[in-house]
């Protein structure tokens, strides 16, 4: 089992300074999601193949790996030349990630979920442009659902992944986003049996609860999604269920710790979050 940060709070200091920090924290492994100097978002990667040589040479020298590349590209939206440019970026993407000796990248569904026939046939005019692009660089694919994708419920997305029937393409649950995906964890988990290949890890609130008065948007009716990435424990994420789940599913895929909320205390939330991750893998034992 790889046990990954997403360095997402940790985004504005130097790139090839990224690993050694990482290394600081706790963490074997990054899970390396958009950032502006390398692959922002939904937009073309700002980097060079030589910074890409540089970083690997960091990776090395930190004792630090990838688990994961995670771009994010509006590859099924509605409009045409928008999605086109999106594949574009995807291959430049897909580049950078075999240079680096990563086989594993990570996306959402992205589209629109008011428009979903139109984004679920865009999804497949990219995917099926795209496969055989993961095939020759011997990279999987593993997407999530996503509030306000096309797709956003956790069933919907894994029949989805069922569908496209690739063995490289696979299913990534994430915690923070459970009361978007039905709030069912261990339902989700036995039925994406070996699908699931990782997880994102960071705590939420139920934005469902209190008759849906949780959090209250003006003006009424705001179609607007609300989550949080929060520390274990900060929200209300079942975490003994998940785990419990996990370990009967005989899990053996990639963690993540996936905080977005503390960049005032970015190293201390990290910490925090990989003893909270080995307190949880401590009990399958």
């Amino acid at each position: 089992m790889k046990i990954a940060l997403d360095p997402h709070m940790l985004r504005k200091g130097p790139l090839l300074e990224l690993p050694a920090l990482v290394a600081e924290l706790g963490f074997e492994y990054i899970e390396l999601s958009p950032r502006d100097d390398f692959i922002p978002f939904f937009k073309h990667p700002r980097v060079d193949d030589g910074t890409v040589r540089q970083f690997r040479k960091a990776l090395d020298a930190a004792g630090v790996k990838i688990s994961s590349v995670l771009p994010l590209f509006r590859w099924s939206g509605p409009d045409e030349d928008e999605r086109q440019a999106a594949v574009r970026y995807w291959k430049r993407a897909i580049q950078i990630t075999a240079d680096l000796g990563v086989d594993s990248m990570i996306s959402e569904f992205n589209g629109r979920p008011e428009d979903p026939s139109r984004s679920e046939g865009q999804f497949w005019r990219s995917i099926e442009e795209l496969l055989p692009v993961f095939e020759r660089e011997s990279i999987r694919l593993t997407l999530e659902p996503h509030p306000d994708d096309f797709i956003e419920e956790g069933y919907e997305a894994i029949n989805m992944i069922r569908g496209i029937n690739h063995p490289q393409v696979s299913y990534l649950y994430c915690a923070p986003h459970t009361f978007h995906h039905g709030n069912d964890a261990p339902g989700l988990i036995k039925h994406a049996g070996d699908l699931l290949t990782n997880v994102h890890l960071a705590d939420t609130f139920d934005h469902t609860a209190s008759s849906g008065l949780r959090y209250i948007i003006n003006p009424p009716g705001s179609a607007a999604r609300i989550h949080q990435h929060l520390d274990i424990g900060q929200g209300e994420v079942d975490f003994d269920a998940l785990f419990g789940a996990l370990r009967d599913n005989n899990f053996d895929g990639t963690l993540t710790s996936c905080v977005f909320a503390w960049e005032d205390r970015a190293r201390e939330s990290s910490v925090f979050m990989r003893r909270k991750i080995d307190e949880y893998l401590s009990t399958w034992k």
